[in-house]
Formats: C-alpha cells, sequence, structure tokens
C-alpha cells in the first residue's frame, strides 16, 4: 500500500467517525417523565358552622373634646403629657398673663374715670334740682342735667361691665379641664402662640367606651337585628365584653360604601385602652349544608369561585365550580358545590392543571390530612354588669 492509499484510508474513517457524532448530537433526548406533584388534602366535613360576622376595628372614647384657649397668647407652661389622667378643674396649661394684667389694669381706671364723671352729673342734677324748686332755672335745664345723670351712670356700668369681661379673660390665661378623663393628644409646647380657639389637647372621658367600625351595605339588615354583640381584642381574643350598638351613621361613605357604625361596650375594665384593635362579632345561625374552607383553598378565576377536588381513585385533580356564602377571616364559608366526604386541595392551587395527577401530601404522616372545619364563636348574651367567654 502506497501513501496515498494510505492518506485515502485515514480520511475516509474520520471522516466516518465525525458523521457518527455529528448524528449522535442531533438526536433528541429521550423526554423525562413529569415528577408528581405532591398537594395538601382537606376531606369535607358539611356543618357546624355559622353566619357569624366579625368587623374589625378600635376602641375609642365616646366623648373626646377639644381643648383650647378662650384668648391668644404665648404658651409659658404645660402642666401634663398625653396619657395624664386629669380631674376636672386642674391647670394644664397657661399663657403669659402680661398682656392680660394690663388690660384689666386699664380696664379699672376707666372704671374709677366713670365713676368720677358719673360723680360729678350726680352733684349737678342734685344742685340744678334745689334751683329748680326755688323757681330760678326752668325744667328745661334741670332734664338737661338729668340726661346727663343717666348718660354718666350708662358709662359708670358700661366701664364696670367691661372690667368683669377683662378680668374673666385674664382668668382664661389658664387651661383648665372641664371634665375628668385622659389626655389622648397635645399639640403645644412652651414658648408656642396660640390663637383663641385653637385646638392644643385633646380629652377622652373614661366613663363609657366604644369601638369603631364600618358596615357594608350588605349587612346592616343583620347587624340591626342581632340580639346581642360581642366584642374582643386582638391582644386578648380570650376576654369577650357585651356590646350594643349605639349609633349607626344616616349616610353611606362614599369611597367605601360601608355605614360607620358605634358599638358602646357595656361593661369596660382597665384592660381597653384607647387605639387597641378590637373586633365586633354578630353572631349567625348554624347551617347544615355549609363548610368552612381554608382561603388559599380557594381557586378565582374573574368572578367566579371554584375548588380542586382529588379523586382517589385515578389520583387526579378536577376543578369545580363553588358557591361562596361568605369571606371570613378564618375562612371562607362555602354553601354549595362539593359534597360531604369529598377531598379538596388546600394548597398551591393555582399551579394545578385539570386531569393533573398528584400525591397527597406526607409531611404529617397521614396520607392525606383531615382538617376539621373552624367553627365560629358563639356568644352568651350577657348583662351590663358581667361578660361572658366565647365558647
Amino acid at each position: 500500500m502506497n501513501a496515498t492509499e494510505r492518506t485515502a484510508r485515514i480520511i475516509g474513517g474520520a471522516a466516518v467517525a465525525i458523521t457518527a457524532v455529528l448524528l449522535v448530537a442531533c438526536a433528541k433526548p429521550e423526554p423525562t417523565p413529569e415528577p408528581v406533584r405532591p398537594v395538601q388534602l382537606m376531606q369535607v366535613k358539611l356543618g357546624g358552622t355559622t353566619g357569624t360576622a366579625v368587623f374589625a376595628g378600635e376602641v375609642k372614647p365616646r366623648h373626646e373634646i377639644d381643648l383650647g384657649f378662650r384668648i391668644g397668647g404665648k404658651v409659658i407652661g404645660r402642666n401634663v403629657d398625653v396619657g395624664a389622667r386629669v380631674v376636672r378643674g386642674e391647670s394644664l396649661a397657661r399663657l403669659d398673663p402680661a398682656d392680660a394684667a394690663l388690660q384689666v389694669d386699664a380696664q379699672k381706671a376707666a372704671v374709677a374715670a366713670a365713676e368720677t364723671e358719673y360723680r360729678y352729673a350726680k352733684a349737678e342734677f342734685d344742685r340744678y334740682e334745689n334751683l329748680r324748686q326755688q323757681k330760678f332755672i326752668s325744667e328745661s335745664a334741670l332734664d338737661q342735667k338729668r340726661n346727663a345723670l343717666d348718660a354718666n351712670h350708662a358709662k359708670w356700668e358700661q366701664a364696670r361691665s367691661q372690667l368683669s369681661v377683662t378680668q374673666n379673660q385674664a382668668a382664661y390665661a389658664t387651661l383648665a379641664a372641664p371634665d375628668g378623663g385622659v389626655i389622648t393628644a397635645i399639640s403645644v409646647e412652651a414658648g408656642q402662640v396660640v390663637t383663641a380657639g385653637q385646638t392644643v389637647m385633646k380629652l377622652a372621658r373614661e366613663d363609657e367606651r366604644e369601638v369603631s367600625i364600618s358596615v357594608p351595605e350588605s349587612r346592616m339588615a343583620e347587624l340591626r337585628a342581632a340580639p346581642v354583640l360581642g366584642v374582643f381584642l386582638w391582644a386578648n381574643p380570650q376576654r369577650i365584653y357585651a356590646a350594643r350598638v349605639r349609633e349607626i351613621s344616616p349616610a353611606v361613605d362614599a369611597v367605601t360604601r360601608t355605614f360607620a357604625v358605634r358599638v358602646t361596650i357595656l361593661d369596660p375594665d382597665p384592660g381597653l385602652h384607647w387605639g387597641m384593635t378590637a373586633n365586633v362579632v354578630v353572631p349567625g345561625t348554624e347551617a347544615a349544608n355549609a363548610t368552612l374552607f381554608p382561603l388559599t383553598s380557594i381557586y378565582r378565576k374573574g368572578n367566579a369561585s371554584a375548588v380542586w377536588i382529588y379523586d382517589e381513585k385515578s389520583r387526579t385533580v378536577s376543578l369545580r365550580p363553588i358557591v361562596v356564602g361568605q369571606f371570613r377571616e378564618d375562612g371562607v364559608i362555602v354553601t354549595d358545590g362539593v359534597a360531604r366526604g369529598e377531598w379538596i386541595v388546600t394548597a398551591g392551587v393555582h399551579k394545578l392543571r385539570e386531569g393533573e395527577t398528584v400525591r397527597p401530601y406526607e409531611g404529617s404522616g397521614d396520607s392525606a390530612s383531615t382538617v376539621s372545619p373552624v367553627h365560629a364563636p358563639v356568644i352568651v348574651p350577657a348583662s351590663p354588669k358581667s361578660a361572658r367567654n366565647l365558647t
């Protein structure tokens, strides 16, 4: 074999090898099987739910007063801080009394001048009256002195009344508590100049406490018909306070489309502080064909609601429309669309597709976790002097 044949064979072998490599590279890879997605399940149990409505609100005083000075001036002292408890007549803040004192002195001088003029006019009238009796002057001359006497007397009375007003204004330099309560807000400091009527503090009376809530239009009839209400704090849900509706706004809010409602707590205690988050519970009747689902189990598409139903035989899921009765803080009340004993998916519902094969999540050791419906609290009617706990 000569060199030319040897070279041809080498080139031919290399071409075959390159062709084989290219064919292997262009071959499609084998598809990897899709992993079976684990899902958390819940078995449907009808009944045991109530139409109880819970409205979140804020603890507020029924009577809260805006306090301000009745005269303007410079604040020279503030005697209380936010949260201070005060009694009726207690001094809260003071204005610089110098200007008010000068006005009082000036008015006292005006009263003395008016009194002097009045006494002089009275002496003149007495002399002219004596002359008239002796017929030395006419009746018209006596009338002039009588008019002067009456005018000076009126000026004297006016000056004395003005002195009383000025003295009262001098007393207004001290801001006193009109009633006992708690200072909830302060908007002035020493050295600040304020005008008459400007709000400098807020005083809340402690005799009555309320919860301010907003109620949708669709729930107003339910609220009015409730025989008893309960209030519990977010910080202490075990303590239930008896309550009643005191005030309902006559007009709906143009933005939120809700009514402002004030609920009076009948048996307040020191644990209720202004601004605390509170929930007002309106009890309802038990629904035999309804069940409570977790919020995470609801699949929303537009305005429609549905849940994924798990088939134990085929181990697949299918989407089924449901009828939602109420959205609550602890879940969603479903009134139709599911049957007793069926299994629904409670997590990751927006990652599933129709007919997908899944497997129950075994993190808790069970093939499918059974979650019992959460029972809404039942409120026992409480007397105004005592409160009961939720059962």
